[in-house]
């Protein structure tokens, strides 16, 4: 049994690390139907720990009680591991003869690159995420006809003839379905057994992951173990660990690959390696959110602004891919209508605790570096949300190279003599200004995009991220496990920026560059006047849709045992967020 319940001595972390070693070669090597029954034993037990997993986790990050906010909780957390679950079970079940792929529409996106959509796919998919759609485009060399070769990879080899590994996680904080997700990854994926330490500011999930993944617990393929930075140094350089995954910042990568400090800094500059493991990672960006101009209506403006506003305020500001720097078009008559839209929403979206610690002083060196920033609060200086709209003359380079991670938004303007002309200039803008490359929004006019359509592959080509969300907002990239996350391919470990290797990508594609994501424009019922058939009212990760919470509810026990009775109930509450 794990012993993060314990006390986290040397002996017991190698105590845990022992049990691993013990197992990883039996891990390896189950078959199919053995990891299929784990996973649907691991579903039921996430739904027993569900409502306790949910409002423990909004209770911490200080969500008033009853709040629709608590809706993200249940989102982020069981849904989405109950999603994974699925998810997984589905490619396994397809397995042989890696036929998961075999009804995926796959397209050519240029003479070398081919994209294949993964989401919908199923009956599900349409009536839940009507309207949404994802697609996973491949590195070039990945053709239709060689896709088999590049998924999956690691299924090739014969079960008894697979090699385990042991494989440390380090948890993130602020996201609850991130530290088991990345476990999945390690082992499923990389048939890898795991050493999960959790992170301080979230390690009270051990009381909810212990028995939602008792099943991996007791087969010893996974251990969960609490600490800080001392023991993170410990399992990084133990020499039982063959493989590190670290979702969090750059430094702390940084820390791991190279040392602290000044010695740190010393190795780094002359390549000189403190741990020389592999090493695959997650570590965020200053993430953009481009408006390009178009005939948007008042509607428009207000439905677009809320989706800003949750692109900033989902989890208090405290994630990944949470927009900061806003891209808009300076010659757009619109701009400021849109703006005082957002600004107003910003203003009173409800309030919540910066929970994650260092934002005060995130925040405060932010205002620091731009004094003109204006606080938009919720009448309470604790639910504290700056704005800085850059002039053409400020210094930017703050706000562009930093990730605050705090509910911090800046606003950038670009010219352009149309909208082309203007996304061409955004996208270049973001491609070498801003820091990391893990996630970039667009949100686009149907017409503006329908004019624009016979080179719209070619300008989203021009976008260097691992996601782009069109018209919707990257983090479902990360709650649709079906794609790839991650940062865009290429970095190294001198330059890291927001990672190396991807998670999730249940379908297992061993040589994905991006996910795109598309939601509509128009949401249900004002999408009909516009002769879009998508059913999707406000969705429920919106900070302002009042129906949330219960939709959490209903999403995740829907998602543990989909049926056709449980979709009224879903639709209604959905209608009235």
């Amino acid at each position: 049994m794990s012993i993060a319940a314990e006390q986290q001595s040397r002996p017991n972390l190698d105590a845990a690390i022992s049990v691993l070693v013990s197992n990883k070669q039996n891990w390896a090597q189950t078959s199919l139907n053995e990891r299929i029954s784990i996973l649907e034993d691991i579903k039921d037990r996430v739904l027993e720990v569900a409502e306790e997993w949910a409002l423990t986790a909004s209770a911490k990050k200080q969500i008033p009680q009853g709040s629709p906010l608590e809706g993200e909780e249940w989102i982020s957390g069981p849904y989405t591991v109950l999603n994974a679950c699925n998810a997984l079970i589905t490619t396994l079940q397809e397995m042989p003869g890696k036929s998961f792929l075999r009804h995926l529409p796959t397209r050519s996106i240029s003479e070398s690159q081919v994209s294949t959509q993964v989401i919908p796919r199923t009956i599900w998919d349409h009536l839940i995420l009507s309207g949404i759609k994802a697609e996973v485009w491949m590195e070039p060399g990945v053709t239709a006809g060689n896709l088999y070769e590049f998924a999956a990879a690691a299924y090739d080899i014969p079960e008894n003839e697979r090699l385990g590994s042991v494989s440390l996680v380090l948890g993130a904080g602020n996201v609850a379905s991130i530290a088991p997700l990345d476990c999945f990854q390690k082992l499923f994926s990389e048939h890898a057994v795991v050493l999960l330490k959790m992170n301080p500011v979230n390690d009270y999930l051990i009381d909810v992951l212990e028995p939602a993944l008792k099943p991996l617990i007791d087969f010893g393929a996974l251990q969960i173990v609490r600490g800080g930075a001392d023991v993170g140094e410990y399992l990084c350089n133990h020499p039982d660990i063959e493989t590190i995954h670290i979702t969090g910042a750059g430094a702390s990568h940084d820390a791991i690959v190279w040392g602290s400090r000044e010695e740190g800094a010393a190795n780094k500059r002359a390549g000189r390696r403190k741990n020389s493991k592999r090493i695959t990672s997650e570590l965020g960006a200053v993430c953009p959110t481009i408006v390009v101009p178009g005939p948007w209506t008042k509607a428009d403006i207000q439905f677009q602004a809320e989706q800003v506003a949750t692109q900033k305020l989902h989890n208090s500001g405290f994630n990944c891919v949470a927009c900061q720097m806003l891209v808009m078009p300076g010659e757009w008559d619109q701009r400021e209508s849109f703006l005082s839209a957002l600004e107003n929403t910003l203003a009173t979206a409800p309030a919540r605790g910066r929970y994650y610690p260092g934002a005060d002083e995130r925040m405060d060196q932010f205002q620091a570096e731009y004094p003109r920033a204006v606080n938009f609060s919720n009448e309470n200086e604790s639910t504290r949300r700056l704005v800085k709209q850059f002039d053409n003359d400020d210094d930017k380079s703050y706000a562009e190279n930093v990730e605050v991670f705090a509910p911090v938004l800046g606003v950038t303007t670009i010219d352009g003599d149309d909208a082309e002309s203007y996304l061409r200039q955004a996208i270049d803008y973001c491609n070498t200004q801003l820091h990391g490359t893990l996630g970039a929004n667009i949100i686009i006019h149907p017409k503006t995009r329908k004019a624009l359509s016979d080179r719209w592959d070619d300008i989203i080509s021009e976008l260097r991220y691992g996601c782009i969300a069109i018209n919707g907002w990257t983090g479902l990239g990360f709650l649709s496990v079906q794609t790839p996350w991650g940062a865009y391919p290429g970095h190294t470990l001198q330059d890291v920026q927001s990672g190396i290797g991807f998670v999730h990508n249940s379908y297992m594609f061993d040589r994905p560059e991006r996910t795109v994501v598309e939601a509509p424009f128009h949401p249900f019922p004002r999408s009909l006047l516009h002769g879009s058939t998508t059913m999707l009212p406000k969705p429920p990760w919106f900070v302002t849709n009042k129906k949330a919470g219960v939709l959490g509810k209903l999403l995740t026990r829907f998602e543990h045992k989909p049926g056709f009775l449980k979709i009224p109930r879903i639709f209604l509450n959905a209608m009235l967020g």
